[in-house]
């Protein structure tokens, strides 16, 4: 059986973790000392429209000692992913493969040095969680997918086996041929949708309905695109235009998890997502005057959590 580590068990790790457990596989979580005391207690439960679950999970530590894991959801926030590296390499062996769940491209680089290139896929989840106030993870969204594949885009062995181990769960694994795409495509919109919720202090709705607001986004939407061409990402010529027309489905409530963290005093992954699209944006020498703004904002924010 496939031995499968998840580094966390948040929002993202827990869920997608979650799913696969609830499907009898084989899932281990490494996660902190904290965290392990806390679902030793209570299990880990999860609240969903897709159904809820609660289990008592197979829990390490980076400090225990066990046999190594053929395939790891990493689901560190990027600020962490330094720490999550270190804890990570004892339970990695010549074969395994390493699913980053991450936003944004920049972390891509820093794992294939630290871990041989051969050993990372690329990925990136589409879900809206969070914990609630008891540590247990609340789904809010109707949608939870998780798209992984071959940064090179081959349709390999190791992926379709994969794929077919996280198959037949409640929750959607997707092996994809276009995993770089996919990872740029989620950047820009993730880049987008926390910017502005961050900016504004308010949900996807007020912004969108407010006089302007439309227009307001779509200018963004163009100025992040903009330099992503110019770094020779693959993106889809159209894709602004089909975040433009998909921005009404999303909810009136909608929040990022940037924003939910802002409203909770936590650390952020500006720097991360939208500071990196801003030296990339200097190397070009490409103005972005919102983008700008927006991580102005996040940094002002940042200081007043020192």
């Amino acid at each position: 059986m496939m031995r499968i580590l998840v580094l966390g068990a948040g929002g993202i790790g827990g869920y997608f973790g979650g799913r696969l457990v609830e499907n009898g596989k084989h899932v281990t979580f490494l996660v902190r000392p904290k965290r392990k005391s806390y679902l030793e207690r209570n299990g880990l439960t999860i609240h969903s429209e897709n159904g809820d679950f609660t289990f008592n999970p197979n829990l390490i530590t980076k400090h225990d000692h066990v046999e190594p894991f053929d395939v790891v959801l990493l689901s560190s926030k990027s600020y962490h992913l330094e720490h999550a590296i270190d804890d990570l390499k004892p339970f990695i062996h010549h074969n395994s493969t390493i699913i980053p769940l991450l936003n944004g491209i920049a972390h891509i680089p820093k794992l294939q040095s630290a871990f041989n290139a051969k050993r990372i896929m690329g990925g990136y989840c589409v879900i809206e969680t969070t914990l609630n106030t008891s540590g247990e993870i609340v789904h809010t969204s109707n949608f939870d997918k998780l798209y992984f594949g071959e940064l090179n885009g081959e349709d390999s062995e190791r992926a379709k086996l994969i794929q077919d181990v996280f198959s037949n769960t409640k929750a959607s694994f997707i092996m994809s041929t276009d995993i770089t795409q996919g990872m740029w495509h989620k950047y820009l919109m993730i880049t987008v949708l926390s910017g502005i919720t961050t900016l504004m202090h308010a949900p996807i709705g007020p912004i969108r309905d407010s006089l302007g607001g439309t227009a307001f986004i779509e200018t963004l939407y163009n100025e992040v695109a903009a330099i992503m061409r110019a770094e020779d990402a693959p993106i889809d010529k159209d894709i602004v235009s089909k975040y433009m027309k998909s921005l009404n489905q999303l909810s009136y409530h909608f929040k990022t998890s940037m924003q939910r963290d802002m409203e909770k005093g936590f650390n952020i992954e500006a720097d991360h997502l939208q500071g990196y699209l801003l030296t990339l944006a200097k190397q070009h020498n490409i103005d972005a005057p919102i983008l700008t703004t927006i991580y102005q904002n996040q940094k002002v924010y940042k200081e007043m959590l020192m």
